[in-house]
């Protein structure tokens, strides 16, 4: 079968790094590219720009990680979770990454939810 899944963790990351820095009254400029908003995140933290680097490629490869194995496991493992869960019956899934007391997987279609 064939569904639609949209996926972009890492995206949804950075979307939400931007929302915390507007929401802090000092917005991140609207050049900055994905990796240059993260790195300003893990900035504000790290004891060095090294330390800063080194926490946003891990971060960005673990997001990839989670969602290749979302993707590797969707028919197998998600899906039919999903639909025991939820009762969606749908083909299309916006798989989307959020932060609401600790991290999670949402499934925007069914209300489906994976905590991290």
């Amino acid at each position: 079968m064939n569904y639609e899944i949209s996926i972009h963790l890492y995206d949804d990351w950075v979307d939400t790094v931007k929302v915390i820095f507007r929401g802090s009254g000092h917005p991140l400029p609207d050049h900055l590219t994905p990796d240059q908003a993260a790195l300003a995140y893990f900035l504000q933290t790290a004891a060095s720009q090294e330390e800063a680097l080194r926490q946003r490629a891990e971060n960005e490869e673990r997001l990839h990680d989670i969602q290749q194995k979302l993707v590797d496991n969707f028919e197998t493992v998600i899906l039919p979770d999903l639909r025991s869960r939820t009762g969606y019956e749908g083909h299309a899934f916006a798989f989307k990454w959020v932060y609401n007391q600790g991290e999670h997987i949402i499934e925007e279609h069914s209300s489906y939810r994976i905590p991290l």
